[in-house]
């Protein structure tokens, strides 16, 4: 693992509340990016449960590519999105 990516996962780790999430957010990433990022949690949120690809698609006004590349994530990344889910009692 790179330095400054480690150094990055520290400095997400020492986040404490809502509202420090959105200081570094909002510094951090672009107005765009963040929109995507929280894209992405919502088709997560919606895949976990068990929402058909092809709604999720429509429901939000997204492409089922878009939604593709998060069901991809949920299903064969490291589980992050499922920890979280489980830590946050969204699944």
């Amino acid at each position: 693992m790179k330095k400054s990516y480690k150094d990055l996962c520290v400095l997400v780790a020492s986040v404490k509340n809502e509202a420090e999430a959105d200081l570094l957010l909002s510094d951090l990433l672009t107005p765009q990016e963040r929109a995507v990022l929280a894209e992405r949690w919502q088709i997560v949120q919606e895949l976990a449960k068990g929402t058909p690809q092809r709604e999720i698609a429509e429901k939000m006004g997204v492409s089922i590519a878009t939604v593709t590349r998060g069901s991809l994530a949920f299903q064969y990344g490291k589980k992050g999105f499922l920890y979280f889910l489980k830590k946050l009692k969204k699944l």
